[in-house]
């Protein structure tokens, strides 16, 4: 509800108005409070009810931070794929097994 009326105040302003109209909401008291205030609203909802969703938030959020860890790697794997002209050859799975052709194992 605050952010809307921020919003609301924001809407009649010129973009040079709106650094000295946001300074007074952004400052160190205002921030920690706003924090602390949402943890303990997380808390009173997740974790004093004995939910498992804080279960889910955790492992959700350790895949969503492992994929952006490793996308900078990923994306530099594809660009070289794509300068050396590789990316449009159809990558063959590898082969698992023992070695041999599906065609030795006759039913």
């Amino acid at each position: 509800m605050a952010i809307r009326q921020i919003f609301n105040e924001m809407k009649g302003m010129k973009v040079k108005e709106v650094p000295k109209h946001l300074k007074p909401y952004l400052t160190v008291s205002n921030l920690k409070s706003s924090i602390q205030r949402g943890l303990d609203n997380y808390h009173a909802k997740y974790i004093q009810t004995d939910s498992i969703q804080p279960l889910y938030h955790v492992c959700f959020g350790g895949m969503i931070f492992s994929y952006l860890v490793a996308l900078p790697e990923e994306r530099r794997h594809l660009e070289h794929a794509q300068h050396a002209g590789l990316a449009s050859q159809p990558i063959e799975p590898p082969v698992v097994g023992c070695g041999g052709s599906l065609a030795e194992f006759a039913f």
